[in-house]
């Protein structure tokens, strides 16, 4: 009988044994559920979101009049300069601008500065480097000429001494134009005033560079310069957009619904009569 009853105490221990193992492993496996669900919901609000601190700190190349030049107060101005202040007071967020070489904007976004507007053209060698806003400018590229040159056609270009500024749409055309002809020569500055300034001094045949600052550098010496549309050469029509940290989507969506917000409530087309047809 004792030995009955004590079968009886040990196969029901057993059972509780069992039950409290279950009961053990559940709750573990629980807690680890909850603490992945904390994880992943921790990583999804870590996503980079550069608007956080309630400011964002834009780069630019204050040398491409008319949309960024240098104000008579010295600070970055044109319009860009006035867009992205724009889409700062639509997100309520601080801008605060840093003015360095265009070559350096792309590898700079993430680190030193958050986003970068300064005509820049939509490329998809770009596009591996950063994510861009929905486009804000068609842009074309234009062709300055000293006032008695004879280039009027892409052959006249092959050959010659061609400027541009260095990282620009125009430094990839001339590039284009080398892999053509090897006898063309490019020559490649930081700023494109010193472009301009060669081929008023004849170390130059022409620059190549965007419609508007090239009209800009042309209303300057009417007598000296002339110019003709990119499009007589072949070159296609391009976009400007605002560069952005790679896969940022939350910044991404929130600068192009601001962007759209500017653009239907007529401030954008108050600073294009400002900057640009002004």
């Amino acid at each position: 009988m004792k030995k009955i009853i004590a079968m009886l105490l040990t196969a029901a221990i057993s059972v509780s044994l069992i039950a409290c193992g279950s009961s053990t492993s559940t709750g573990s496996s629980d807690a680890k559920d909850t603490a992945a669900a904390e994880e992943t919901a921790s990583a999804e609000g870590a996503e980079s979101d550069a608007l956080a601190d309630g400011k964002l700190i834009v780069g630019t190349n204050a040398e491409f009049p008319p949309f960024e030049y240098l104000g008579d107060n010295g600070e970055p101005d044109g319009f860009d300069m006035a867009l992205i202040k724009a889409i700062g007071e639509k997100l309520g967020v601080e801008v605060e601008i840093q003015n360095m070489e265009f070559g350096s904007l792309i590898t700079s976004i993430g680190s030193k500065i958050d986003v970068a507007i300064a005509g820049m053209t939509v490329t998809d060698e770009r596009k591996n480097a950063v994510d861009f806003s929905d486009s804000y400018y068609e842009a074309v590229q234009y062709v300055i000429l000293p006032a008695d040159s004879a280039i009027a056609a892409k052959e006249d270009l092959l050959g010659k001494n061609l400027g541009c500024q260095l990282g620009t749409t125009g430094e990839y055309l001339i590039d284009d134009l080398i892999a053509e002809d090897g006898t063309t020569q490019k020559k490649s500055y930081n700023k494109a005033v010193d472009a301009v300034n060669d081929l008023l001094n004849g170390r130059l045949d022409c620059v190549i560079i965007d419609r508007n600052p090239a009209m800009v550098f042309q209303s300057n010496y009417p007598d000296q310069l002339k110019l003709t549309d990119g499009a007589v050469y072949g070159f296609e029509p391009e976009q400007y957009a605002i560069a952005m940290p790679k896969g940022d989507t939350v910044l991404t969506e929130k600068v192009n619904a601001a962007l759209a917000e500017i653009k239907a409530d007529g401030t954008f087309d108050k600073l294009v009569e400002q900057y640009i047809q002004n």
